[in-house]
């Protein structure tokens, strides 16, 4: 057996494979394995190529991992990432305190100002990124914490993205739950919690390379061969069946046969190492899939403690690195000296653009004085560097993946011993357990099951005939959707994605909270503002509330008293209005639809 590529999935099979008997030889181009999950080791200071978290819904893939390294070897880490943001930390979920202090008071109220808007008139058509989430968290909020960082990820423009991934992405959650979640403390554990907010992980003492170095020593040991450093030429396939790669390594060049085959390599580049070539349909869908690729520049701080997080966002458009690791926190293991720290900022671009193509020497400079520009560390402090590029980290989801990819499916197909599997080899944004899974089942397959690879992780449900032994890995694949990062597509172009938004119905509770929160701010801030001013006739103003609101005077708790006051009344208020309209916006779609129903009756009458 021939498994291509020595990343999460690849080891994967090799894994499975040793454990039933049978040798794999193990093409890695790379020089280390891990692929973007591997460990750098850097003058003895260890860094991923981005934070990997070891969390699964899936126990087969679970099992493997405490198999493979002992609890020691595992540390139990709590998550703390936050926003970075003109120099000033957001916890994120949001909490309520902590924003009100970053924001400030009128800055906060203008947010919800904002919201209420956004609730009043929202952004129709909702077909894209922005629209959708500034509808749910007011237009303000989705500039100050959305926006920028979203577009330094994936480097196309928010209004360009489709919906889909945000309703996908940030699913369950808008301000009026964030505020609901800080402020009741729900949702801490169980099923509801929303998937981007897991709160703790496994980690491995020296980082994810250290799992996957484990497994290729282990399948070497059972009689495996694992070669790194080593290109893949070409694929020869005839008929349905694929015969042989040929790899070189050192100008060596080598065919290897064998029954069977797995690729992981990048979906693009499977198809144009085919000899003979595949049909020209198939070779134009591979070539149309595109990717985001990532560098990381790693620096060496002379400081014990920069930040206590694991890793923060950088939502400052001012600076192009989109997200910082400090590594030490992840691990204490992670750094040599417990006097330093190692900081990994994360950069995402496109191979051979302008921030690709730089020096080491420079990107270290860039990391540097950007470090210092958002006040995290000063330039002095740097005292060493390395840089690690990584093409095709993200495959993209544009407006032309899904097509390129069923024709890819239906060619492949055809080819009855060959598998693809992982992130780039199915072109799937998705973590290391859906890697792993993918390649479990393929091994299974080789050995007579049926599964259906391109079903894992899908939202719908896994819907292959199952038998008795499968069932329990099979209903974890829903599951497993829940885990996975979601990448962003292209908006498509709908006739009437416009009208059903238009007729969405309005959330009455989130209405009318906002309006409520608006009022009695409005109140608030005016009652303080007189009491700060003071003078003879502070008293005499706003005097009428007085006659609406029982106790209510031109105080410090009258201020208190005219929030609630204002509060309660404008949510009653909020609360009708928004029942109102959807009440008759309901009996509006009913009676268009019993219209509909009735001209469709007597075309159907009048047929015959």
């Amino acid at each position: 057996m021939v498994v291509i590529g020595a990343g999460p999935a690849g080891l994967t099979a090799a894994y499975q494979l040793a454990k039933l008997g049978r040798a794999a030889f193990v093409i890695e181009r790379d020089h280390v394995v891990g692929g973007i999950s591997r460990t750098v080791n850097y003058k003895g200071y260890h860094f991923d190529i981005g934070g990997h978290r070891f969390f699964t819904k899936v126990s087969a893939v679970e099992q493997i991992w405490k198999e493979v390294l002992s609890s020691e070897e595992f540390l139990r880490r709590r998550r703390l990432s936050r926003i970075y943001y003109n120099q000033k930390f957001f916890h994120y979920p949001l909490k309520p305190l902590n924003a009100l202090g970053g924001l400030g008071l009128v800055n906060s109220c203008l947010i919800v100002a904002s919201y209420l808007w956004a609730k009043l008139f929202p952004k129709l058509p909702e077909n894209n990124f922005e629209c959708w989430v500034s509808n749910r968290f007011g237009w303000r909020l989705y500039q100050t914490f959305f926006k920028t960082y979203t577009e330094k990820v994936w480097g196309m423009p928010a209004h360009t993205i489709a919906a889909e991934w945000a309703a996908q992405r940030i699913k369950g959650l808008s301000l009026l739950v964030a505020l609901k979640n800080a402020l009741l403390k729900s949702g801490s554990s169980g099923d509801g919690v929303v998937k981007t907010l897991i709160d703790s992980f496994d980690y491995p003492q020296r980082g994810p390379g250290m799992m996957w170095e484990r497994i290729a020593e282990l399948v070497k040991q059972r009689g495996s061969h694992v070669t790194v450093g080593t290109v893949v030429d070409t694929i020869s396939w005839r008929g349905n069946r694929v015969e042989a790669v040929r790899i070189n390594r050192d100008g060596h060049s080598e065919s290897i046969g064998a029954d069977e085959f797995i690729s992981t390599m990048p979906l693009r580049e499977l198809i144009q190492k085919l000899d003979p070539p595949a049909p020209p349909e198939v070779e134009a869908a591979a070539n149309s899939l595109n990717y985001r690729d990532f560098l990381t520049v790693a620096l060496m701080l002379n400081r014990a403690d920069v930040f206590p997080d694991n890793w923060i966002y950088i939502h400052d458009p001012k600076v192009s690195v989109g997200r910082i690791q400090n590594f030490k926190n992840w691990s204490p293991h992670m750094v040599p000296d417990q006097t330093k720290t190692c900081l990994g900022l994360e950069y995402f671009c496109f191979e051979g653009d302008g921030l690709w193509a730089r020096t080491d020497a420079d990107l270290i400079e860039l990391g540097a004085r950007e470090l210092e520009a958002i006040g995290l560390a000063k330039r002095s402090e740097v005292e060493d560097g390395t840089v690690v590029r990584m093409p095709k980290a993200y495959p993209v989801y544009d407006d032309t993946y899904r097509d390129a990819l069923k024709v890819i499916r239906t060619f492949l197909g055809r080819l009855e011993n060959i598998q693809v599997v992982g992130r780039n080899g199915m072109h799937r944004y998705n973590n290391q357990d859906h890697s792993m899974l993918t390649a479990m089942l393929a091994v299974e397959n080789m050995f007579g099951a049926r599964h259906d690879l391109w079903e894992v992780n899908a939202d719908q449900e896994y819907h292959e005939e199952t038998t008795s032994r499968e069932i329990q890995a099979k209903s974890q694949m829903g599951t497993l959707a829940l885990t996975q990062p979601q990448v962003p597509a292209s908006v498509p172009l709908t006739a009437h994605s416009g009208l059903v938004t238009a007729f969405a119905r309005m959330d009455k509770l989130a209405f009318a909270v906002a309006l409520g929160l608006v009022a009695g701010l409005v109140t608030f801030t005016a009652t303080l503002f007189l009491v700060i001013k003071g003078g003879e006739t502070v008293g005499r103003n706003m005097y009428l509330l007085s006659e609406f609101f029982f106790g209510y005077t031109v105080s410090v708790t009258g201020a208190m008293i005219g929030f609630a006051y204002s509060f309660l009344w404008a949510f009653l208020w909020g609360w009708t209005f928004a029942y109102l309209r959807n009440f008759i916006l309901g009996l509006m779609i009913y009676r268009a639809k019993r219209k509909v129903e009735l001209l469709s009756f007597r075309e159907f009458v009048d047929h015959f």
